[in-house]
């Protein structure tokens, strides 16, 4: 598909997505793509495109060689970055910039990759402290629209059919990393204790981590809650934000992220939230008040700080209305696209 609105030699900006798997990076890229496009002449370069942005074929890209006017690559990814390199190579008048979320130390391909782009983003302070040149801290954002309050939470968790009056869950590929196997031990721990409550992970089973959803299946059949911790697989987005607003309580259980975009997420949807200290859980929640924080991979810990919350649905409904404002105030996906505008134009 061409691009329909806007003429190649009027394009100001490139999004490109290279890769056919469906990933964090992708959904947040999808969120804040449509308001960039608002402001820049844009085009979606590759799959998963949203609405709201043009989709640009490599017909288009060719159009663009040894164009007058610079044309802005936003990478997000190492393919991403060498492509972009290529083709400025080749002819192309691209300006390029790369979002950096790692909390890690860098290869040195990524590290090399770095230092030939013309800026950077860093999505926490915690991600720009391990690049080795300057960059600009861009926390990601949410539609605080699609992912609001319902208007009847009980009504809510009731359409899903599952067992109890509330519910509690988990979001993300089923592994280790986003320590599903955490939330699954404090689960098997805490359930019989609070029948009102259900557990739901949501998110994808992918070929290579069968072996470690089975080991977790079975730890469900062994304390006997097949019925009331459920594990959904991979859904559309709109079911996605559905759950999210069936929800009383979130825990985030990565044991290390980029951001952790679940957090902000389910944070606009007004559930309460425990935390590991993974990604940007620091920057983003405020220990007590919007949400409470506890160390990764640490089931005991997790059981502790949820523990409260399910005693008292009250309170956890209260923490869930801070936390809303608190995404409101500080993490709306206009507020991300704006900051991100500054460097755009700064480039163009």
């Amino acid at each position: 598909m061409p691009i329909e609105n806007t003429p190649a030699g009027e394009l100001q900006l490139i999004v490109p997505n290279l890769h056919r798997r469906y990933s964090g990076v992708t959904a947040t890229n999808r969120m804040v793509a449509p308001k960039l496009a608002r402001m820049f002449r844009a085009g979606w370069l590759g799959s998963h495109r949203p609405d709201g942005i043009d989709a640009m074929g490599f017909a288009d890209l060719m159009r663009l060689w040894r164009r007058a006017q610079p044309v802005i690559w936003h990478a997000r990814r190492n393919d991403e970055m060498i492509a972009g390199l290529a083709l400025r190579a080749l002819g192309w008048p691209l300006k390029l910039l790369f979002t950096s979320a790692a909390q890690r130390h860098h290869t040195w391909l990524t590290r090399w990759l770095i230092r030939n782009m013309d800026a950077i983003i860093a999505t926490s302070p915690l991600s720009a402290s391990y690049l080795k040149r300057e960059a600009t801290v861009v926390m990601h954002g949410v539609d605080t629209d699609r992912y609001g309050p319902p208007a009847d939470r009980a009504a809510a968790f009731a359409e899903s059919g599952l067992p109890g009056r509330y519910a509690i869950g988990c979001f993300g590929r089923v592994r280790a990393q986003k320590g599903s196997d955490v939330f699954v031990e404090a689960m098997c721990r805490l359930l019989p204790r609070y029948p009102d409550f259900t557990a739901v992970i949501v998110g994808a089973v992918v070929p290579e981590q069968l072996a470690f959803a089975g080991e977790l299946k079975r730890k469900i059949e062994a304390a006997g809650l097949q019925s009331r911790i459920i594990i959904t697989g991979e859904l559309p987005i709109e079911d996605v934000v559905r759950w999210y607003q069936r929800l009383t309580i979130y825990a985030f259980t990565s044991r290390n992220e980029g951001f952790g975009l679940t957090l902000i997420e389910a944070m606009s949807a007004g559930a309460a939230l425990v935390a590991a200290r993974a990604g940007a859980a620091e920057f983003v929640v405020e220990d007590g008040i919007t949400g409470v924080l506890t160390p990764p991979g640490d089931a005991d810990a997790l059981a502790a700080a949820l523990e409260p919350l399910m005693r008292d649905p009250a309170s956890a409904e209260a923490m869930g209305a801070r936390a809303r404002q608190r995404v409101v105030d500080k993490f709306s996906l206009d507020a991300e696209a704006g900051a991100i505008a500054k460097v755009y134009r700064a480039l163009i």
